[in-house]
């Protein structure tokens, strides 16, 4: 199977990124390549993309094309730091950071993996198979009824988040939850058919809420943020694509403190954090896909990037 994504403003994130011959770049969610085979043929033979996934499939993938100027690393992200001193050389400064947050379409297809309620597939949401693969399970067959709440509706905003979760431990008593079949029943079952939207199937917050609970992803994100400004040098920029509500708070919250001279509280008159700001924000407003992308790929419509610029 070939791995197939489609990246999600990929016009916007070159006339954001400004890449350049000669430039050095990062794209932290190497998923189909399709950012980094963008940069690499602007960056040329005299630049460099480093380009990090941790699937290995991702890796793979890209590793067929042979890009002479692209540094395949399979790794998460969030060790965004020491995986630049282990493959690029001494000092390096970059010109550019990317950071697409979603699902890729491989990975949505994949009847091995666990991440689409539409197949029928065992209950395994993380992005890398070794070390991981029993805590999707481990969660929805152990975890108390009113943690399984707090999950769904803190990480997924789910509404329906307390009938889930009964849903889940009485079904549990039963036998033990396997696959995305066992749950997806349980979920349609738990929410009256007269409350499920026409866009949105009614498991989708609930698989989101498990897959970032699983993978740690809004740590990780707060994490590889600082790494990546530091990474950057001067005029260098970071756009960062966001595919839901608390990704995007994440990465607004972090580019305004950062875009701040001073952090103290406002009760206090004169400034004793001595915090400077180490970005200016280029997009005002969050950048949204066009309506012909929406058609196309339609997973794209919850798309959102913020882009910054390192002073």
């Amino acid at each position: 199977m070939d791995y197939q994504h489609i990246p999600v403003m990929l016009k916007e994130v070159l006339e954001y990124l400004q890449p350049k011959k000669g430039g050095y770049y990062i794209d932290g969610t190497l998923g189909g390549g399709g950012y980094t085979s963008a940069l690499s043929e602007i960056a040329s033979a005299t630049g460099k993309v480093l380009a990090i996934d941790l699937d290995e499939q991702a890796i793979a993938n890209t590793a067929k094309k042979n890009l002479s100027n692209v540094v395949l690393v399979q790794d998460n992200f969030v060790n965004l730091s020491s995986i630049i001193e282990s493959n690029i050389e001494e000092d390096k400064l970059f010109d550019g950071f990317v950071l697409d947050l979603g699902l890729s379409s491989f990975q949505l297809a994949d009847i091995r993996r666990g991440f689409s309620f539409r197949e029928d597939s065992p209950l395994d949401m993380a992005f890398n198979s070794s070390g991981e693969s029993q805590k999707t399970r481990d969660i929805v067959n152990n975890y108390r009824e009113e943690d399984l709440a707090k999950i769904f509706f803190n990480f997924g905003e789910e509404k329906h988040a307390r009938r889930i979760a009964k849903g889940i431990v009485e079904r549990r008593k039963l036998s033990r939850i396997e696959t995305t079949g066992d749950l997806v029943e349980i979920i349609k079952k738990a929410i009256p058919r007269r409350l499920w939207s026409e866009r949105v199937h009614p498991a989708t917050k609930t698989f989101q809420a498990l897959r970032i609970v699983v993978n740690k992803e809004l740590e990780n994100l707060a994490e590889v943020l600082p790494q990546a400004l530091a990474a950057l040098k001067s005029g260098g920029r970071l756009a960062i694509i966001s595919f839901h509500s608390l990704e995007d708070r994440i990465v607004k919250d972090y580019f305004r403190e950062q875009a701040k001279d001073c952090l103290c509280p406002p009760e206090i008159p004169i400034c004793s954090c001595g915090h400077k700001a180490s970005l200016k924000i280029i997009t005002k407003k969050i950048v949204l896909p066009g309506e012909e992308e929406i058609k196309i790929n339609p997973r794209s419509r919850s798309a959102k990037m913020r882009v910054a610029e390192k002073i």
